[in-house]
Protein backbone atom coordinates (compact mmCIF):
# COMPACT_ATOMS: atom_id res chain seq x y z
CA UNK A 1 0.00 0.00 0.00
CA UNK A 2 1.21 3.41 -1.13
CA UNK A 3 1.27 6.88 1.14
CA UNK A 4 -1.38 8.07 -2.17
CA UNK A 5 -4.14 5.08 -0.35
CA UNK A 6 -4.07 6.41 2.71
CA UNK A 7 -1.16 5.38 5.39
CA UNK A 8 -0.53 7.93 7.12
CA UNK A 9 3.04 8.99 8.59
CA UNK A 10 3.66 10.40 11.84
CA UNK A 11 6.02 13.85 12.53
CA UNK A 12 8.91 11.72 14.62
CA UNK A 13 8.62 8.39 10.84
CA UNK A 14 8.58 11.29 9.02
CA UNK A 15 11.34 12.55 10.22
CA UNK A 16 13.55 9.01 10.75
CA UNK A 17 12.31 8.50 6.80
CA UNK A 18 13.76 11.57 5.75
CA UNK A 19 16.94 11.57 7.28
CA UNK A 20 17.61 8.00 6.07
CA UNK A 21 17.01 8.82 2.76
CA UNK A 22 19.66 11.96 2.96
CA UNK A 23 22.34 9.68 3.81
CA UNK A 24 24.75 8.78 1.22
CA UNK A 25 25.87 5.75 0.11
CA UNK A 26 29.03 3.94 2.05
CA UNK A 27 31.91 4.99 0.22
CA UNK A 28 34.10 2.34 -0.81
CA UNK A 29 37.12 1.68 1.15
CA UNK A 30 40.18 3.35 0.67
CA UNK A 31 43.55 1.20 0.86
CA UNK A 32 45.50 2.72 3.36
CA UNK A 33 48.25 4.66 2.67
CA UNK A 34 52.03 4.05 4.37
CA UNK A 35 53.38 7.63 5.02
CA UNK A 36 56.72 8.20 3.52
CA UNK A 37 59.53 9.32 5.32
CA UNK A 38 62.62 10.69 4.12
CA UNK A 39 65.90 8.19 5.07
CA UNK A 40 68.19 9.68 2.80
CA UNK A 41 71.39 11.03 3.65
CA UNK A 42 71.42 12.68 0.22
CA UNK A 43 68.96 15.11 1.31
CA UNK A 44 70.68 16.56 4.20
CA UNK A 45 71.12 20.26 4.42
CA UNK A 46 74.40 21.02 2.55
CA UNK A 47 74.92 18.19 0.79
CA UNK A 48 73.64 18.92 -2.72
CA UNK A 49 76.65 21.77 -2.14
CA UNK A 50 79.07 18.94 -1.32
CA UNK A 51 78.16 17.59 -4.70
CA UNK A 52 78.83 20.40 -6.27
CA UNK A 53 82.16 21.99 -4.92
CA UNK A 54 83.74 18.39 -5.09
CA UNK A 55 82.45 18.25 -8.74
CA UNK A 56 84.12 21.70 -9.31
CA UNK A 57 87.69 21.25 -7.70
CA UNK A 58 88.00 18.20 -9.75
CA UNK A 59 87.13 20.48 -12.63
CA UNK A 60 89.70 23.03 -11.30
CA UNK A 61 92.24 19.84 -11.20
CA UNK A 62 93.10 20.62 -7.42
CA UNK A 63 93.57 17.78 -5.45
CA UNK A 64 92.30 17.37 -1.50
CA UNK A 65 94.88 18.12 0.87
CA UNK A 66 93.41 16.34 3.45
CA UNK A 67 93.19 12.58 4.16
CA UNK A 68 96.79 11.87 2.77
CA UNK A 69 98.00 8.65 3.50
CA UNK A 70 101.26 8.40 5.20
CA UNK A 71 103.02 5.47 5.08
CA UNK A 72 104.33 5.12 8.14
CA UNK A 73 105.98 7.33 10.59
CA UNK A 74 105.25 11.29 9.94
CA UNK A 75 107.87 13.33 11.78
CA UNK A 76 109.87 16.03 10.05
CA UNK A 77 109.98 13.73 7.42
CA UNK A 78 106.92 11.09 5.80
CA UNK A 79 106.56 9.49 3.00
CA UNK A 80 103.23 9.98 1.04
CA UNK A 81 102.32 8.09 -2.26
CA UNK A 82 105.83 6.75 -2.21
CA UNK A 83 107.77 9.69 -1.92
CA UNK A 84 109.85 10.88 1.17
CA UNK A 85 108.87 14.47 1.46
CA UNK A 86 109.54 17.12 4.36
CA UNK A 87 106.70 17.14 6.78
CA UNK A 88 104.99 20.25 8.32
CA UNK A 89 101.33 18.57 9.43
CA UNK A 90 102.42 17.05 12.49
CA UNK A 91 102.32 18.21 16.00
CA UNK A 92 104.66 15.55 17.06
CA UNK A 93 106.64 18.49 18.49
CA UNK A 94 109.44 16.74 20.17
CA UNK A 95 109.84 14.02 17.43
CA UNK A 96 108.86 11.11 20.29
CA UNK A 97 106.41 9.66 18.23
CA UNK A 98 108.58 6.12 17.63
CA UNK A 99 111.58 7.10 19.86
CA UNK A 100 112.56 3.68 21.51
CA UNK A 101 111.80 4.42 25.22
CA UNK A 102 108.36 5.62 23.88
CA UNK A 103 107.67 2.42 22.12
CA UNK A 104 109.20 0.58 25.32
CA UNK A 105 106.58 1.73 27.31
CA UNK A 106 103.64 1.27 25.23
CA UNK A 107 104.51 -2.39 24.60
CA UNK A 108 105.32 -3.09 28.29
CA UNK A 109 101.88 -1.30 29.49
CA UNK A 110 100.15 -3.50 26.50
CA UNK A 111 102.05 -6.72 27.96
CA UNK A 112 100.68 -6.05 31.63
CA UNK A 113 96.96 -5.24 31.00
CA UNK A 114 96.27 -5.86 27.25
CA UNK A 115 94.89 -3.82 24.47
CA UNK A 116 92.20 -2.49 26.14
CA UNK A 117 91.27 -2.15 29.63
CA UNK A 118 87.30 -3.27 28.49
CA UNK A 119 85.64 -1.14 31.48
CA UNK A 120 84.79 2.22 32.12
CA UNK A 121 87.09 3.23 34.43
CA UNK A 122 84.09 3.92 37.02
CA UNK A 123 83.22 0.14 36.92
CA UNK A 124 86.30 -2.28 35.90
CA UNK A 125 88.24 -0.27 33.83
CA UNK A 126 90.51 1.13 36.65
CA UNK A 127 94.18 0.51 36.25
CA UNK A 128 97.53 1.69 38.51
CA UNK A 129 99.13 2.77 35.04
CA UNK A 130 96.04 5.35 34.87
CA UNK A 131 96.93 6.97 38.48
CA UNK A 132 100.47 6.90 37.62
CA UNK A 133 99.86 8.72 34.90
CA UNK A 134 97.35 11.28 36.26
CA UNK A 135 99.88 11.81 38.82
CA UNK A 136 102.37 12.26 36.51
CA UNK A 137 100.62 15.07 34.71
CA UNK A 138 99.36 16.94 38.06
CA UNK A 139 103.28 17.25 38.99
CA UNK A 140 103.94 18.54 35.46
CA UNK A 141 101.38 21.76 36.35
CA UNK A 142 102.02 22.09 39.90
CA UNK A 143 98.37 20.46 40.43
CA UNK A 144 96.39 18.48 43.53
CA UNK A 145 95.46 15.92 40.84
CA UNK A 146 94.37 14.96 36.96
CA UNK A 147 91.64 12.93 35.12
CA UNK A 148 92.82 11.33 32.05
CA UNK A 149 90.07 11.25 29.44
CA UNK A 150 90.20 9.29 26.26
CA UNK A 151 89.83 12.59 23.90
CA UNK A 152 91.01 15.80 24.61
CA UNK A 153 87.88 17.10 22.80
CA UNK A 154 85.48 15.26 25.11
CA UNK A 155 87.61 16.06 27.91
CA UNK A 156 86.90 20.29 26.98
CA UNK A 157 83.43 19.05 26.05
CA UNK A 158 82.83 17.06 29.24
CA UNK A 159 84.75 18.84 31.68
CA UNK A 160 82.90 22.92 30.49
CA UNK A 161 79.61 20.69 30.47
CA UNK A 162 79.86 19.50 33.97
CA UNK A 163 81.20 22.96 35.37
CA UNK A 164 78.65 25.24 33.95
CA UNK A 165 74.83 25.55 33.19
CA UNK A 166 72.17 28.34 32.25
CA UNK A 167 72.68 30.41 34.94
CA UNK A 168 76.40 30.84 34.46
CA UNK A 169 79.22 32.38 31.39
CA UNK A 170 81.73 31.39 29.73
CA UNK A 171 84.25 34.14 28.34
CA UNK A 172 86.61 32.95 25.80
CA UNK A 173 88.91 33.91 23.10
CA UNK A 174 87.56 34.57 19.76
CA UNK A 175 90.39 31.90 18.15
CA UNK A 176 89.55 29.49 20.96
CA UNK A 177 89.09 25.25 19.58
CA UNK A 178 85.91 24.28 18.62
CA UNK A 179 85.33 21.53 21.70
CA UNK A 180 85.19 24.69 24.18
CA UNK A 181 82.35 26.41 21.86
CA UNK A 182 80.65 22.68 22.01
CA UNK A 183 80.90 22.54 25.23
CA UNK A 184 79.86 25.66 26.65
CA UNK A 185 76.92 25.48 23.77
CA UNK A 186 75.60 21.84 24.98
CA UNK A 187 76.00 23.29 29.19
CA UNK A 188 73.17 25.68 28.09
CA UNK A 189 75.96 28.71 29.55
CA UNK A 190 75.64 32.21 28.24
CA UNK A 191 78.65 32.40 25.92
CA UNK A 192 81.09 35.46 25.36
CA UNK A 193 83.38 35.54 22.76
CA UNK A 194 86.31 38.52 23.09
CA UNK A 195 88.89 39.50 20.55
CA UNK A 196 91.56 37.28 19.62
CA UNK A 197 94.25 38.25 22.68
CA UNK A 198 92.29 41.50 23.63
CA UNK A 199 92.84 41.57 27.31
CA UNK A 200 90.68 45.04 27.72
CA UNK A 201 87.89 43.72 26.09
CA UNK A 202 87.70 40.64 28.10
CA UNK A 203 87.99 43.01 30.78
CA UNK A 204 85.30 45.83 29.56
CA UNK A 205 82.71 42.43 29.24
CA UNK A 206 83.68 41.16 32.72
CA UNK A 207 82.91 44.78 34.10
CA UNK A 208 79.34 45.00 32.54
CA UNK A 209 78.22 41.19 32.30
CA UNK A 210 79.91 39.11 35.27
CA UNK A 211 77.21 40.40 38.08
CA UNK A 212 74.67 38.90 36.03
CA UNK A 213 75.35 35.76 36.21
CA UNK A 214 76.28 32.71 39.19
CA UNK A 215 79.67 31.61 38.00
CA UNK A 216 81.97 32.70 35.74
CA UNK A 217 84.70 31.07 33.02
CA UNK A 218 87.36 32.48 31.28
CA UNK A 219 88.83 29.99 29.13
CA UNK A 220 92.18 30.68 27.09
CA UNK A 221 94.45 28.51 24.74
CA UNK A 222 98.43 28.55 25.95
CA UNK A 223 99.60 28.43 22.39
CA UNK A 224 96.70 29.30 19.53
CA UNK A 225 96.81 26.67 17.06
CA UNK A 226 95.93 28.38 14.01
CA UNK A 227 98.49 31.88 14.77
CA UNK A 228 101.39 30.16 16.66
CA UNK A 229 101.17 33.15 19.45
CA UNK A 230 100.26 33.18 23.78
CA UNK A 231 98.11 35.16 25.62
CA UNK A 232 98.92 37.23 28.58
CA UNK A 233 99.13 34.81 31.07
CA UNK A 234 99.88 37.39 34.47
CA UNK A 235 96.90 39.59 33.34
CA UNK A 236 94.43 37.07 32.52
CA UNK A 237 94.93 35.62 36.38
CA UNK A 238 94.87 39.25 37.53
CA UNK A 239 91.07 39.44 35.98
CA UNK A 240 90.19 36.08 37.25
CA UNK A 241 91.18 37.10 40.97
CA UNK A 242 89.46 40.88 40.61
CA UNK A 243 86.34 39.33 39.22
CA UNK A 244 85.61 36.09 40.81
CA UNK A 245 86.02 33.54 37.97
CA UNK A 246 87.52 30.34 37.02
CA UNK A 247 90.32 30.80 34.43
CA UNK A 248 90.83 27.51 32.22
CA UNK A 249 93.88 27.17 30.20
CA UNK A 250 93.99 24.63 27.43
CA UNK A 251 97.78 23.72 26.66
CA UNK A 252 96.89 21.05 24.29
CA UNK A 253 99.53 22.65 22.17
CA UNK A 254 102.33 24.41 24.36
CA UNK A 255 102.94 21.36 26.58
CA UNK A 256 106.71 20.61 25.49
CA UNK A 257 107.01 23.40 23.64
CA UNK A 258 106.67 26.40 26.15
CA UNK A 259 108.94 27.16 28.75
CA UNK A 260 112.60 25.84 29.49
CA UNK A 261 111.56 22.39 30.48
CA UNK A 262 108.42 22.11 28.24
CA UNK A 263 106.19 22.37 31.26
CA UNK A 264 103.79 25.04 29.04
CA UNK A 265 102.67 28.91 29.12
CA UNK A 266 103.25 28.83 33.12
CA UNK A 267 106.82 28.43 33.42
CA UNK A 268 107.07 30.38 30.27
CA UNK A 269 105.98 33.33 32.34
CA UNK A 270 107.31 32.20 35.41
CA UNK A 271 103.72 32.29 37.31
CA UNK A 272 103.00 29.75 40.25
CA UNK A 273 100.55 27.09 38.06
CA UNK A 274 98.45 27.16 40.99
CA UNK A 275 97.13 30.14 40.49
CA UNK A 276 94.94 28.82 37.11
CA UNK A 277 92.10 26.93 38.41
CA UNK A 278 92.02 24.45 35.39
CA UNK A 279 94.64 23.17 33.49
CA UNK A 280 93.72 20.64 30.18
CA UNK A 281 96.22 19.11 28.00
CA UNK A 282 96.05 16.20 25.66
CA UNK A 283 98.28 13.15 25.21
CA UNK A 284 98.60 13.19 21.48
CA UNK A 285 101.08 16.00 20.49
CA UNK A 286 104.09 16.75 22.49
CA UNK A 287 103.64 13.24 24.28
CA UNK A 288 103.19 11.13 21.31
CA UNK A 289 100.13 9.20 22.32
CA UNK A 290 96.55 9.90 22.12
CA UNK A 291 93.80 11.43 24.90
CA UNK A 292 93.20 14.55 27.06
CA UNK A 293 93.55 15.28 30.91
CA UNK A 294 92.26 17.98 33.21
CA UNK A 295 94.76 18.69 36.08
CA UNK A 296 93.42 21.22 39.07
CA UNK A 297 92.50 21.34 42.42
CA UNK A 298 91.57 17.98 44.35
CA UNK A 299 87.62 18.78 44.57
CA UNK A 300 87.48 19.60 41.17
CA UNK A 301 89.06 16.23 40.20
CA UNK A 302 87.48 14.35 42.53
CA UNK A 303 83.85 16.03 40.99
CA UNK A 304 85.04 15.28 37.34
CA UNK A 305 85.55 11.87 38.23
CA UNK A 306 81.83 11.03 38.77
CA UNK A 307 80.08 13.48 36.75
CA UNK A 308 81.63 14.52 33.98
CA UNK A 309 79.60 12.08 31.28
CA UNK A 310 83.00 11.58 29.16
CA UNK A 311 85.14 10.15 31.88
CA UNK A 312 82.23 7.88 33.43
CA UNK A 313 80.67 6.35 30.44
CA UNK A 314 83.45 6.43 28.49
CA UNK A 315 85.89 2.72 28.45
CA UNK A 316 89.28 4.07 30.44
CA UNK A 317 92.46 4.60 28.41
CA UNK A 318 94.53 1.86 26.36
CA UNK A 319 96.77 0.62 28.84
CA UNK A 320 99.52 1.40 25.34
CA UNK A 321 98.16 5.06 25.36
CA UNK A 322 99.44 5.36 28.87
CA UNK A 323 102.28 3.41 28.94
CA UNK A 324 102.81 5.83 25.95
CA UNK A 325 102.61 9.25 27.99
CA UNK A 326 104.82 7.99 30.56
CA UNK A 327 107.83 6.97 29.29
CA UNK A 328 106.97 10.52 26.78
CA UNK A 329 107.43 12.49 29.73
CA UNK A 330 110.16 10.52 31.45
CA UNK A 331 111.94 11.94 27.74
CA UNK A 332 110.95 15.17 28.03
CA UNK A 333 112.27 15.40 31.55
CA UNK A 334 115.27 13.66 30.73
CA UNK A 335 116.34 14.90 27.59
CA UNK A 336 115.74 18.65 27.70
CA UNK A 337 117.64 18.95 24.50
CA UNK A 338 114.61 18.26 22.80
CA UNK A 339 113.01 20.91 23.87
CA UNK A 340 115.61 23.64 23.25
CA UNK A 341 115.93 22.08 19.81
CA UNK A 342 112.09 22.68 19.12
CA UNK A 343 112.35 26.22 20.18
CA UNK A 344 115.09 27.10 18.28
CA UNK A 345 114.01 25.69 15.10
CA UNK A 346 110.80 28.04 15.44
CA UNK A 347 112.56 31.12 15.77
CA UNK A 348 114.70 30.58 12.74
CA UNK A 349 112.17 29.50 10.74
CA UNK A 350 109.79 32.18 11.68
CA UNK A 351 112.95 34.78 11.44
CA UNK A 352 113.91 33.18 7.75
CA UNK A 353 110.14 33.97 6.61
CA UNK A 354 109.67 36.64 7.95
CA UNK A 355 112.90 37.80 5.99
CA UNK A 356 112.17 36.39 2.77
CA UNK A 357 109.20 38.73 3.08
CA UNK A 358 106.40 35.97 4.02
CA UNK A 359 103.87 37.27 6.51
CA UNK A 360 103.58 35.46 9.49
CA UNK A 361 100.58 36.98 11.07
CA UNK A 362 100.96 37.03 14.69
CA UNK A 363 103.50 34.10 15.07
CA UNK A 364 105.61 34.35 18.01
CA UNK A 365 108.14 31.59 16.96
CA UNK A 366 106.70 29.38 19.22
CA UNK A 367 106.57 25.96 16.88
CA UNK A 368 103.37 27.14 14.97
CA UNK A 369 103.92 29.00 12.41
CA UNK A 370 101.16 30.46 9.85
CA UNK A 371 102.39 31.83 6.08
CA UNK A 372 99.68 34.03 5.18
CA UNK A 373 97.85 33.78 1.98
CA UNK A 374 94.71 35.82 2.15
CA UNK A 375 93.16 34.14 -0.64
CA UNK A 376 91.41 30.55 -0.07
CA UNK A 377 92.09 29.35 -3.36
CA UNK A 378 95.73 30.16 -3.34
CA UNK A 379 96.49 28.52 -0.33
CA UNK A 380 94.85 25.36 -1.73
CA UNK A 381 96.71 25.22 -4.89
CA UNK A 382 99.80 26.23 -3.18
CA UNK A 383 99.75 23.38 -0.87
CA UNK A 384 99.33 21.19 -3.63
CA UNK A 385 102.60 22.40 -5.42
CA UNK A 386 104.47 22.57 -1.96
CA UNK A 387 103.84 18.72 -1.90
CA UNK A 388 105.03 19.03 -5.95
CA UNK A 389 108.03 19.91 -4.69
CA UNK A 390 108.68 17.37 -1.75
CA UNK A 391 107.10 19.82 1.25
CA UNK A 392 103.62 18.65 2.48
CA UNK A 393 102.47 21.67 4.46
CA UNK A 394 97.74 21.98 4.71
CA UNK A 395 95.71 25.06 3.95
CA UNK A 396 93.36 26.43 6.04
CA UNK A 397 90.88 28.35 4.72
CA UNK A 398 87.24 29.79 6.21
CA UNK A 399 85.40 28.76 7.97
CA UNK A 400 88.07 27.28 10.05
CA UNK A 401 89.76 30.75 10.03
CA UNK A 402 88.60 34.32 9.04
CA UNK A 403 87.60 35.08 5.74
CA UNK A 404 90.49 36.95 3.55
CA UNK A 405 92.95 35.29 6.09
CA UNK A 406 93.69 31.67 4.72
CA UNK A 407 96.89 30.23 5.19
CA UNK A 408 99.32 27.41 5.41
CA UNK A 409 99.82 26.10 8.78
CA UNK A 410 103.40 24.97 9.59
CA UNK A 411 104.51 22.68 12.67
CA UNK A 412 107.90 23.16 13.08
CA UNK A 413 109.35 19.84 15.62
CA UNK A 414 112.69 19.07 17.23
CA UNK A 415 113.65 17.04 14.65
CA UNK A 416 113.86 19.60 11.39
CA UNK A 417 117.31 21.02 10.52
CA UNK A 418 118.07 23.89 9.40
CA UNK A 419 118.44 22.80 5.83
CA UNK A 420 115.01 21.66 5.58
CA UNK A 421 113.35 24.69 7.18
CA UNK A 422 115.98 27.20 4.79
CA UNK A 423 115.07 24.76 1.43
CA UNK A 424 111.02 25.25 2.54
CA UNK A 425 110.84 28.76 2.66
CA UNK A 426 112.91 29.22 -0.41
CA UNK A 427 110.46 26.87 -2.01
CA UNK A 428 107.29 28.54 -0.77
CA UNK A 429 108.85 31.84 -1.95
CA UNK A 430 109.14 30.70 -5.27
CA UNK A 431 105.45 28.64 -5.22
CA UNK A 432 103.75 31.52 -4.13
CA UNK A 433 104.96 33.76 -6.88
CA UNK A 434 103.94 30.91 -9.17
CA UNK A 435 100.59 30.74 -8.05
CA UNK A 436 99.42 34.04 -8.39
CA UNK A 437 100.72 34.17 -11.64
CA UNK A 438 98.59 30.94 -12.59
CA UNK A 439 95.38 32.05 -11.05
CA UNK A 440 95.65 35.29 -12.76
CA UNK A 441 95.97 33.08 -16.26
CA UNK A 442 93.13 31.34 -15.21
CA UNK A 443 91.06 34.23 -14.64
CA UNK A 444 91.04 34.85 -10.94
CA UNK A 445 91.19 37.92 -9.96
CA UNK A 446 92.91 38.42 -6.48
CA UNK A 447 90.48 37.87 -3.83
CA UNK A 448 89.19 35.60 -1.31
CA UNK A 449 87.38 32.45 -3.38
CA UNK A 450 86.63 30.66 -0.10
CA UNK A 451 83.79 28.41 -2.42
CA UNK A 452 86.38 27.59 -5.00
CA UNK A 453 89.00 26.49 -2.37
CA UNK A 454 86.43 24.51 -0.81
CA UNK A 455 85.42 22.86 -3.99
CA UNK A 456 89.04 21.90 -4.49
CA UNK A 457 89.28 20.33 -0.81
CA UNK A 458 86.06 18.61 -2.15
CA UNK A 459 84.28 20.00 0.72
CA UNK A 460 85.99 19.51 3.83
CA UNK A 461 88.03 22.46 5.74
Amino acid sequence: MTLQDGIRLDATARATLLARMRQRAPEPARPAVTPSYDTSFETLPGFEELRLIRATGEALGIGNPFFRAHEGRAGAVSRIEGREVINFASYDYLGLNGHPDVRRGAQAAMELYGTSVSASRLVAGERPIHRELEARLASLHGADDAVVFVSGHAANVTTIGSLVGADDVVFHDALIHNSVIVGAELAGAARRSFPHNDLDALEDMLIHERGSHRRALIVVEGLYSMDGDAPDLSRLVVLKERFGAWLMVDEAHSIGVLGAHGHGIAEQAGLDPARIDIWMGTLSKSLASCGGYIAGPQPLIDFLKVTAPGFVYSVGLPPAAAGAALAALDVMGEDTGRVAALQRNARHFLATAQAAGLSTGTAEGHAIAPVMVGDSLKAVLLSERMLARGVNVLPIIHPAVPHKSARLRFFITADHDQEQLDDTVRILVEELDESTRLLAALGFAEGDHDAAARAALGGMT
